[in-house]
């Protein structure tokens, strides 16, 4: 996302960037949309690193390199998306498998990803 202020054309972009990004298991394209200070949230990554939270966009890599190094493609479903003007948050529905979750995204001034979190369910 560079230097450009999120918006809502620029949220769409971004959600459809991000699950290319994601079917392609492509980590180093997700992780160049994070700021270098940003924090993750997620179940999964407590049940790997024993901490919920992930700081920095380096150790956010590593964990999912990880988590999903292993994998070549991923079928990635947008199930819907919504963005927040007031608070720059993105929030995404995704369906992976039979996981399904929601996340929310959000964005600097740089509309760089600086917080994130994950819920998941069945």
């Amino acid at each position: 996302m560079g230097a450009r202020t999120m918006d809502r054309a620029a949220a769409e972009g971004f959600v459809a960037a991000w699950c290319a990004n994601w079917c392609k298991v492509d980590i180093d394209a997700v992780v160049a949309h994070f700021a270098d200070d940003a924090q993750m949230r997620s179940p999964l990554a407590l049940s790997l690193t024993g901490s919920p939270i992930v700081t920095g966009a380096e150790n956010i890599r590593a964990y999912w390199r990880e988590a999903y190094g292993h994998i070549q493609s991923a079928d990635l479903k947008i199930l819907g998306w919504s963005w927040d003007e007031a608070i720059k948050r993105l929030t995404v529905w995704w369906q992976l498998g039979d996981v399904r979750a929601s996340e929310f995204m959000d964005f600097d001034d740089a509309g760089r990803v600086m917080r994130s979190e994950a819920f998941y369910g069945k």
